[in-house]
């Protein structure tokens, strides 16, 4: 049996068993050509964010390519210049070259977030290690301890560990490093609690396998994951915590050349000079996105 299509009536629809309507393909490209178009332009960020961070990583390696001025001494004659071809970035108070000074400045900010990455990531790490592996009264104690070092404000706590060890571009990098022991040590015991519980480690330790060697071949390497994106956020949080306490005279003493000094140095003349606390905090805070936005793409990647 045929079932008509009657088609005297605007209000009747054709229901005829015609098979698999046309596709329409003007439809199709107008909605794949947006999707395609938003599919590219987080790739695209995320190679702007490399770009920015080994940029960076070269003017801390080898500054001499990408400048000829000295970032220590100035000539009088050309302080608080504008940005010009002669100083992209213009000229300070005791006309030392800006660009010059952020470009060497970059070798004392990422060598300290460096350091403070390696020391909240191997001491937290192994803290939630031993926590997530043993249980027991001593994860009890390990987690209590981890606890205060959160209930601490993260600055304060860095404040203090400066004035115990004193100033300085490094001591800063310890003290921020401090600080985020507590958000290795907390991740890093609930990915070996869940690792622990699997099945190949069950087995690896009913087949005689030695306690140490199943935590070093079999959990730590999978529970790393999470920890290595962390440590790439913390990465950028470093940069800024040094920044601060360089900012607040804690950091690398004058005239060395470090992010958080120079915006200090510029604040009494931001009427008048607004390069020299608007470039090097603008540098700051693209390296800080770029550094977040690389540890969204590891922690894309590895989820």
């Amino acid at each position: 049996m045929t079932i008509q299509t009657v088609t005297d009536s605007p209000n009747l629809v054709d229901v005829s068993p015609a098979g698999p309507s046309p596709i329409n393909t003007g439809e199709d490209a107008a909605t794949v050509k947006p999707a395609r178009r938003r599919r590219r332009l987080p790739q695209l960020g995320l190679v702007l964010a490399w770009a920015v961070i080994l940029l960076v990583v070269l003017w801390a390696l080898v500054p001499g390519i990408f400048t000829g001025h000295d970032p220590i001494s100035g000539v009088a004659a050309e302080k608080l210049q504008a940005p010009s071809l002669a100083h992209i970035f213009g000229t300070d108070a005791l006309g030392r070259d800006l660009f010059a000074r952020v470009v060497f400045g970059a070798g004392n900010s990422l060598s300290g977030a460096f350091v403070a990455v390696t020391v909240g990531l191997i001491v937290g790490t192994a803290t939630g290690l031993l926590a997530g592996s043993v249980g027991g009264l001593v994860d009890d104690i390990l987690m209590r301890v981890i606890d205060v070092l959160l209930s601490i404000p993260a600055l304060l706590l860095a404040l203090t560990i400066i004035i115990l060890l004193g100033f300085g571009t490094i001591n800063a990098a310890i003290a921020v490093g401090v600080g985020s022991i507590a958000a290795f040590a907390r991740l890093s015991r609930s990915e070996v609690v869940r690792v622990r519980r699997a099945d190949y480690v069950e087995a690896a330790f009913g087949s005689g396998a030695r306690f140490g060697a199943v935590l070093l071949r079999h959990v730590l390497p999978n529970s790393l994951s999470p920890v290595i994106a962390l440590a790439a956020l913390q990465f950028g949080v470093a940069i800024l915590a040094i920044s601060t306490l360089g900012f607040l005279g804690y950091g690398a003493p004058p005239p060395t050349p470090e992010w958080g000094l120079l915006i200090a140095e510029g604040r009494n003349y931001v009427a008048t000079s607004w390069w020299l606390t608007t470039i090097p905090g603008a540098i700051v805070v693209i390296v800080v996105l770029s550094a977040n936005r690389i540890s969204q793409s590891i922690g894309g990647e590895r989820s």
